[in-house]
């Protein structure tokens, strides 16, 4: 366990918000969220389901003062790889997003890979070994 840091709070508690708002409007308005980004339906509605349980499991670790360390190193690796994989997504040509769907997936990549740095910085500033 470790002591967290107001950084390391503050950046999880950012990033559970950020996915949470996005899962509901993914998973409310998928069909015109799809029309209006030239993404497929499913693909938003299976991303935002997915950010439901990921927002409530950020929310759960950024309300915490004492966490496990391993879940942070969790949520760190999986935003660069989101971050990754959203540039990928564009660059594989498997989606054929218009102008905002493109726009749309590079500022949720910016968006996850500052969650990512500032949760690593947080995670640097946390103080050691905490006994429960």
């Amino acid at each position: 366990m470790i002591h967290s840091s107001h950084l390391l709070r503050r950046a999880l508690l950012a990033d559970a918000v950020f996915s949470g708002v996005s899962a509901i409007a993914m998973v409310l308005d998928a069909g015109a969220l799809a029309s209006l980004l030239s993404l497929p339906e499913a693909l938003l509605r299976e991303t935002g389901l997915f950010l439901i349980a990921y927002a409530a499991f950020v929310g759960w670790l950024g309300a915490r003062t004492s966490l496990p360390k391993g879940p942070v190193i969790l949520v760190v690796a999986g935003n660069a790889a989101w971050t990754l994989a959203s540039i990928a997504l564009l660059l594989s040509g498997s989606v054929s997003p218009n102008l905002l769907g493109t726009i749309v997936i590079l500022a949720q990549a910016i968006a996850t890979g500052v969650f990512a740095e500032l949760q690593y910085m947080g995670l640097r500033k946390s103080q050691g070994v905490v006994t429960a």
